[in-house]
């Protein structure tokens, strides 16, 4: 199966609602690598890595989780990057 890595900017309600928590409990049940962060702007960045439909259900599964709460979510192709060896929430 394809591995692959996304890279996702959410914006909307995703801080102090649980989502980096939420997040990594999601992509570790997938078996994903990565991370999930605040950033100072009021957004949630995340990279998520692994089998490619795993990636996939993955999002959405955060999407359905998170509903109207997220109001964009700039996702895009990056490279697969070994330096993962799990997912975790960054600080």
């Amino acid at each position: 199966m394809e591995e692959v890595a996304k890279h996702v900017v959410y914006s909307g309600r995703v801080q102090g609602v649980g989502f980096r928590f939420t997040a990594e409990r999601i992509a570790r049940r997938y078996g994903l690598v990565g991370f999930v962060k605040n950033l100072p702007t009021g957004q949630v960045e995340m990279v998520a890595q692994g089998h490619a439909d795993d990636v996939t259900n993955c999002l959405r599964d955060i999407s359905e989780t998170f509903g109207r709460g997220i109001t964009d979510a700039d996702c895009g192709d990056i490279a697969v990057n070994g330096r993962y060896t799990d997912f975790g929430i960054l600080f």
